[in-house]
């Protein structure tokens, strides 16, 4: 007897949603891509005239710049780790609410099986002290946006599709044009008209 495909693929899915929970999940996990979570921040200066200041930092070996970011820990909510990851790497301490979402807030790295979420921060950089720990992160500054320094390729390809710096509007394959994506197609790189919590609802 011949089965028609279709017939045989929704018999899958009610024997799969048939199952308990735990053991969809557990099922899910094994055929599933495995990919590490990560989360990094764009930091702005507030006080900075357009097109404003960019907190960078220069980790080992130290040839080029990026910025604050980090894997999450288990079960850590992105924007915690995003704060988390900033005040270890740089010292600065924002609010996981007061920092915004990228859009696109998850970006696919082509290679290496990593996924990061993007956060946008604001403070000023004239009242804010940046704190290094020598090892791990060797120099942390401010430069303006039209004047970066070497980036390392991770940052420039991030910071372009956000509209920043020397990729800027080269959209990598993993990321959809603007007609594909619902909303605009970046993040605006300017500081928004009032602080990022009071525009959350």
């Amino acid at each position: 007897m011949n089965v028609p495909r279709q017939q045989l693929r929704g018999l899958a899915y009610q024997i799969f949603y048939g199952l308990p929970l735990p053991l969809r999940r557990h099922i899910a996990r094994a055929v599933s891509p495995k990919y590490l979570v990560g989360a990094v921040t764009v930091i702005r200066d507030a006080e900075a005239p357009e097109p404003g200041g960019l907190l960078l930092l220069r980790q080992p070996p130290g040839r080029a710049w990026g910025l604050p970011a980090g894997l999450l820990k288990k079960a850590e909510l992105p924007a915690v780790g995003a704060a988390r990851e900033l005040f270890e790497e740089a010292g600065v301490r924002i609010e996981p609410g007061d920092l915004r979402p990228g859009n696109p807030n998850a970006i696919v790295h082509p290679n290496g099986g990593v996924v990061d979420t993007v956060w946008f921060g604001w403070v000023p950089a004239s009242s804010t002290p940046l704190v290094v720990d020598g090892g791990e992160v060797l120099e942390a500054r401010w430069f303006p946006i039209d004047d970066l320094p070497q980036l390392t390729w991770p940052t420039a390809r991030l910071l372009g599709i956000y509209g920043i710096g020397p990729l800027a509007g080269e959209l990598p394959p993993s990321v959809p044009s603007a007609s594909a994506a619902p909303g605009p197609a970046s993040y605006p790189a300017s500081r928004p008209a009032s602080r990022p919590a009071e525009n959350d609802q």
